[in-house]
């Protein structure tokens, strides 16, 4: 992944956009990743992925529920937080 300071992101500020659309690009404040700026296309395409994949653990949890295997609501909620998959 390219990387840019915060101030080279925003002096070459069309390159960015330009860079961005063929794969995201880390910018960096002070020396550290504060941000990823990334294609509308590549972004929509995570949050398909993230809402595919709620909707696939609410589906898991709705016949967990119907076959009388319950969990504690927090765990679940913690380990999903965590990213802790089954």
């Amino acid at each position: 992944m390219d990387a840019l300071s915060a101030n080279e992101a925003k002096t070459q500020f069309g390159d960015l956009l330009l860079k961005a659309q063929r794969a995201p690009v880390q910018i960096n404040k002070n020396g550290k990743p504060v941000v990823v700026v990334m294609s509308m296309d590549e972004y929509e395409n995570i949050e398909a992925l993230k809402l595919r994949y709620l909707q696939s653990r609410a589906a898991q949890a709705k016949v967990d529920i119907e076959a009388g295997n319950l969990t504690n609501g927090d765990v679940f909620f913690d380990a999903l937080e965590k990213g802790q998959f089954d």
